[in-house]
């Protein structure tokens, strides 16, 4: 049985680690993830790869390094893409066809050391943003399963939010990586188009297509895009990428826009514009400026993708197929296809106009900002509520996500809080084609920022990032923002990571004959406290010299935060804490200056 008291979550960094320490072997996981698959939601799948060749595949693995990019990690792909010798279905049985090759991008994860579980539940021919349009029933929103899970890749959301496997294949035409990663609490990419290969994909719009990564934090989104992201000519969508070696841009300052109040959409959701505008001041915090924008171009192009003729690119990929079996499709997405054969050729062209100029102004703004920030959705739905009025209200769900690929943008989702009735909300970040690197960048900052649990386990998103370049430093007194000393760290190009609390094996003091005043935080053997802190990131090449003036009696040592991470911080040597008052019950140096004045 799997010590799963190691493996708090399946974050690629966290197994690689145990891996390579000798305290896990890729057939161990295997047979918990088996284990498990045996009690959980089993509509999260289409067709599994049997734990005899999951099995055979870890027993490979432990003969091979242990160094492979992926070496044993667990991912699903969503089944409009090929895996070799496995049915794709794009979750319509009669449509079903054994893949003689996998897909391109399936084989260089699989070359990595990457360990295939299955393949996932999803909208029929990806054609919906609710996860509820298949035959073999809705994945289990894991948060409340009255709740829709999201679409187009439900079951690739699911999987990666309950721990079943660490990252997950699917695809993003008008949002539906985004969707299901915002109602499952995990981080959904749709990279710029063309970078990863569509070849082995069953089309919906194929000039439009776009596959997606969903995982638990942004550096996995990373280590996977990098593996996966190629040139492919035998794609004629695929585009060779002006960055090739994409890296996180984690900006400390850059302008992001947010619609006009009177063009935000909430659709009669009283929570998710408290927590949108909370996600503003995150932002702010981490260093962005907010510029208002007009969304007009935006909103507009988002109509057009179900509102005009690109809905007809997906009878272009599967009209033959649905007039020869048209009682193999969801009644819902029958509606879709059949109503597309309205558009002429004029229409196409009209629209293709129409875009042409909402890109201009698109240009316009995107020279007033770096990124754009949006609620991935307005708001949610119940499953019911779905089936009473499937067809209004997934485009609602679509006002912040349809525009991305028709304007040529690309985009991440992020959680960044709860709802009162414990469902997750989520924002996306959205930047101009090749912009990749930025938009993921401030999205792990934002992310990390939040401290929010990763996916449905009861881990939580870690506050160290993926970046050597930089060390995080908490800070509890005068560094604090706001703070007299703080101007110190941001003159050495230290950026804001994120306010937390240490682990309850503190105590605080108000140290004596120190200008200014200044407190002392020492760890206790017992009766210690949470406390206040910030974390800010240092860059590396300052840290040295930095600690080098930090004057006695405060030094830079190890300090335990509440999610159990140690990281570097200012703590107080013993002696000058004997005698000093004691502030812990204030829980922080604000809160004592507060009341102390």
């Amino acid at each position: 049985m799997l010590r799963m008291i190691e493996l708090e979550t399946l974050a690629i960094s966290n197994l690689l680690t145990q891996y390579r320490s000798g305290a896990l072997r890729p057939t161990e996981l295997v047979d918990s993830i088996y284990q498990r698959l045996d009690v959980c939601d089993d509509r999260v799948w289409i067709s599994l790869v049997t734990p005899d060749e999951a099995r055979a595949r870890a027993t490979e693995l432990e003969s091979l390094s242990p160094d492979l990019p992926l070496y044993g990690v667990p991912f699903a792909i969503k089944d409009n893409i090929d895996v070799a010798g496995m049915p794709t279905t794009a979750a319509c049985p009669a449509f079903a066809y054994t893949a003689i090759q996998s897909a391109p991008v399936v084989q260089r994860l699989l070359e990595a050391g990457a360990v295939l579980i299955g393949k996932t539940n999803m909208d029929q021919f990806a054609t919906g943003l609710v996860g509820v349009r298949t035959p073999h029933g809705a994945p289990r929103n894991p948060f409340d399963e009255r709740y829709v899970p999201g679409g187009s890749s439900s079951g690739s959301a699911v999987a990666v939010s309950i721990g079943l496997v660490s990252f997950a294949l699917g695809t993003d035409t008008a949002g539906s990586g985004r969707v299901p990663a915002a109602f499952c609490n995990i981080v959904g990419y749709k990279p710029t188009r063309g970078m990863l290969s569509n070849r082995g994909t069953v089309p919906a719009c194929r000039s439009l297509d776009c596959l997606s990564i969903l995982a638990l934090t942004c550096a996995d989104v990373l280590t996977v895009t990098r593996l996966c992201a190629a040139f492919d000519a035998e794609d004629p969508f695929s585009r060779a990428s002006p960055r090739p070696d994409l890296m996180l841009e984690p900006a400390s300052s850059f302008r992001f826009g947010i619609p006009r109040d009177d063009q935000m959409q909430f659709f009669g959701n009283g929570e998710t514009p408290k927590l949108f505008d909370r996600a503003i001041q995150t932002m702010e915090a981490l260093g962005g400026v907010a510029v208002t924008i007009n969304y007009v171009p935006f909103s507009e192009a988002a109509g057009m993708l179900y509102g005009g003729p690109w809905v007809a690119e997906r009878w272009a990929a599967l009209g033959e197929f649905v007039t020869a079996h048209p009682e193999a499709l969801h009644p819902v997405t029958r509606r879709i296809l059949e109503g597309s054969k309205e558009y002429s050729a004029a229409d196409v062209f009209q629209s293709a106009y129409e875009l042409a100029s909402l890109r201009r102004q698109a240009e316009a703004t995107w020279k007033e900002i770096d990124v754009l920030l949006l609620p991935t959705t307005g708001t949610t739905y119940t499953i019911a509520e779905i089936e009473a009025d499937p067809i209004a209200l997934n485009t609602q769900l679509g006002y912040y996500t349809n525009f991305v690929n028709l304007l040529d943008c690309c985009g991440v989702a992020v959680p960044h809080g709860f709802t009162e009735e414990g469902l997750p909300s989520g924002v996306s970040l959205i930047a101009p084609a090749w912009g990749d690197g930025l938009a993921l960048g401030i999205a792990d900052r934002l992310h990390r920022a939040t401290g929010v649990r990763l996916g449905a386990t009861n881990a939580h998103v870690p506050v160290t990032g993926s970046d050597p370049n930089f060390v995080p430093l908490a800070v509890v007194g005068t560094h604090l923002r706001g703070q007299p000393l703080n101007q110190e760290l941001q003159s050495i190009g230290a950026r804001f990571a994120r306010a937390c609390q240490t682990s309850n094996q503190y105590r605080l003091y108000a140290l004596e004959g120190t200008t200014p005043r200044k407190p002392g935080l020492a760890r206790v053997p017992g009766g210690g406290s949470a406390i206040e802190v910030e974390v800010w990131e240092v860059p590396m090449e300052n840290f040295g010299r930095f600690t080098q003036s930090v004057p006695p009696p405060l030094a830079i040592g190890n300090v335990t935060l509440e999610n159990g991470e140690s990281v570097k911080g200012f703590v107080c040597e013993p002696v000058a804490v004997m005698g000093a008052r004691d502030i812990t019950q204030f829980g922080g140096w604000r809160a004592f200056l507060a009341r102390a004045g």
